[in-house]
C-alpha cells in the first residue's frame, strides 16, 4: 500500500469549518480508533488493497463496557451532542415521519417506538409503541410520500409487513398484513426498506447467508443464463441482493446482486440514486476487503462471493466463474475493512452548515475480524454535485472505554426535522442528537 496524503481541492465548500484540509490516502487511511478524530478524512482506493492474508483473520471481539455518565460522543467543534433517549433494548433503524414523528425499530424488543421530540419533558425522551410481537425489525419505511401517508412498512428476516397508519398516531389501528415473504435464517438477518422517488418500487434489502458461500455448489457460466444472478444457489436463493416489489408486495425482481450484506438502504435526494451500506466477507486479513457505501444500480453485480471491489478474484472461490470478471460494477466509497457499516442518511437541512448540504452520514457498528479495532463511529460521506468523491471524514467519535471495551456501537441514524442528526447505538441502547451550534 501506498504512504501518503493530499490535499482536498473541490471536495467540499469553501466554508469547511476544519483546519486540515488534507486527506489520508494509501496506509495513512488505515488504522484503529487511537487514530479517529473529527475531520480525520481517508480516501482508500482498489489500489490500496493489500493481498489476501497479508495478515493474518483475527478474531478480536469488543466487550461492553457500562456507559457512565462521563460517556458522550465527541463531534466537531461547534456541534453539541446531547442524550435524545437510553434504556432501549437494541435500538437498529431510525426513521422520521413526514410530521416529524422519530420511528424506531427496537430490535431486542420486537417492536416498533414512537418518539414526539417537540413535547416538553425533563430528561430523555419517552417512546410509545406503535407496534409490538415482531420478530427483530429493522427497515421501516413510510408509504405512500407526500404529507400523509397511509401505512408504515416494517421488515423482519422473513417477511415484509405494513400496519395502517395516519399522520400522528402513535399506535397502529390495525393488524399487521404481510405483503412479501423473504429468506430467512444464516448469518445476516437485517433486512432495509426503501421506496422509489415515485412511489412504484418498494426495496428490500437481504444479505447473504453465509461470510462467502463457504461449501456450496457454485453454478458455472452454462447454469446461469443471461446477466449474472449473484447468489442463486443452495442456501443462498435470493439472497446477497437488493431485491425490488410493487408497493402491494408482487412481481418480486432482483434489483442488483452480489452484494454480501446491505444492511442499511438510503434514496439520494435531488438524484434519486438508492444507496446501499455494506459489511464486506471476512477471513482475508485485518485490511481486506474494504466495507462500503454505493450507489446501487439496477441490473449491476457486485461481485459476492467470487469476486470483490472489481476483478480481485476471492482466493478461496479461485478459479470459479472467470466468466463474471469484467461485469463487475466497483462500489462508490471504500470504508476500512472490517468497519461494519450499518445506516445511511443523507443531510438536506439547514441546521448544520451549508458544506454539509447533500453529503450523507454512515454509522459503522465496528469489527471484530481485525486484530486492532476500527469502526465504532460515525463517518460523514463528502460529495460534489451530487456525487461521490470516494472520500469519507469522521463525524463522531468516543464510543471506546479503552483499548479492550466499548460503551456504544453506531446503528441508526436519521435526520430530524429541526436538522438536528439523531444517531442510535445499540451496546447502552441510547439515541443521541446532534445539533450546531456555532464556533
Amino acid at each position: 500500500m501506498r504512504l501518503g496524503f493530499i490535499v482536498l481541492l473541490g471536495l467540499v465548500g469553501a466554508g469547511t469549518a476544519f483546519a486540515d484540509e488534507t486527506v489520508r490516502t494509501g496506509a495513512a487511511a488505515f488504522g484503529d480508533w487511537r487514530t479517529d478524530a473529527p475531520g480525520v478524512r481517508r480516501l482508500i482506493t482498489p489500489a490500496d488493497l493489500p493481498a489476501p492474508f497479508a495478515t493474518p483473520s483475527a478474531r478480536n471481539m469488543s466487550p461492553q463496557a457500562a456507559r457512565t455518565e462521563a460517556d458522550i460522543p465527541k463531534a466537531p467543534p461547534g456541534f453539541a451532542v446531547d442524550l435524545f433517549a437510553t434504556g432501549l433494548s437494541t435500538p437498529r433503524v431510525i426513521r422520521v415521519a413526514p410530521n416529524g414523528d422519530i420511528f424506531v425499530a427496537e430490535t431486542g424488543a420486537g417492536r416498533v417506538l414512537v418518539f414526539r421530540p417537540g413535547e416538553s419533558q425533563a430528561g430523555p425522551a419517552q417512546g410509545k409503541i406503535f407496534a409490538g410481537g415482531l420478530q427483530q425489525p429493522y427497515g421501516i419505511a413510510f408509504y405512500p410520500s407526500g404529507q400523509e401517508p397511509r401505512f408504515v412498512y416494517v421488515a423482519t428476516p422473513d417477511s415484509v409487513v405494513r400496519f395502517p397508519y395516519r399522520s400522528g398516531e402513535t399506535k397502529t389501528s390495525g393488524p399487521p398484513e404481510t405483503i412479501a415473504s423473504l429468506p430467512g435464517g444464516g448469518s445476516h438477518w437485517t433486512r432495509d426498506l426503501a421506496f422509489s422517488p415515485d412511489d412504484k418500487t418498494l426495496f428490500v434489502s437481504v444479505g447473504s447467508s453465509s461470510n462467502v458461500a463457504e461449501g456450496a455448489r457454485i453454478p458455472d457460466e452454462a447454469e446461469i443464463a443471461g446477466p449474472p444472478l449473484g447468489a442463486s444457489f443452495g442456501d443462498e436463493q435470493r439472497r446477497a441482493d437488493v431485491l425490488a416489489f410493487d408497493p402491494e408486495g408482487r412481481n418480486e425482481r432482483v434489483y442488483a446482486t452480489g452484494i454480501r450484506n446491505c444492511s442499511g438502504l438510503a434514496i439520494q435526494p435531488g438524484t434519486g440514486a438508492l444507496w446501499c451500506a455494506v459489511n464486506e466477507r471476512d477471513g482475508l486479513g485485518d485490511d481486506l476487503p474494504p466495507d462500503y457505501a454505493t450507489r446501487v444500480v439496477q441490473g449491476a453485480f457486485y461481485g459476492w462471493p467470487w469476486y470483490y471491489l472489481g476483478d480481485h478474484h476471492d482466493p478461496r472461490h479461485q478459479g470459479e466463474r472467470a466468466d463474471l470478471a469484467n461485469r463487475i460494477t466497483t462500489p462508490d466509497v471504500l470504508i476500512q475493512a472490517h468497519s461494519a457499516p450499518l445506516g445511511i442518511a443523507f443531510y438536506t437541512a439547514d441546521q448544520f452548515p451549508s458544506e454539509y448540504r447533500g453529503d450523507a452520514f454512515l454509522t459503522l457498528h465496528g469489527s471484530w475480524n481485525r486484530s486492532k479495532r476500527t469502526g465504532y463511529k460515525v463517518v460523514r460521506l463528502l460529495m460534489k454535485d451530487g456525487k461521490p468523491t470516494g472520500a469519507y471524514e469522521d463525524f463522531l467519535v468516543g464510543f471506546f472505554s479503552n483499548d479492550a471495551s466499548v460503551w456504544g456501537r453506531p446503528v441508526g441514524v436519521a435526520v430530524a426535522r429541526d436538522g438536528s442528526l439523531l444517531v442510535g447505538e445499540d451496546d447502552s441502547g441510547s439515541i443521541w442528537r446532534v445539533k450546531y451550534r456555532g464556533k
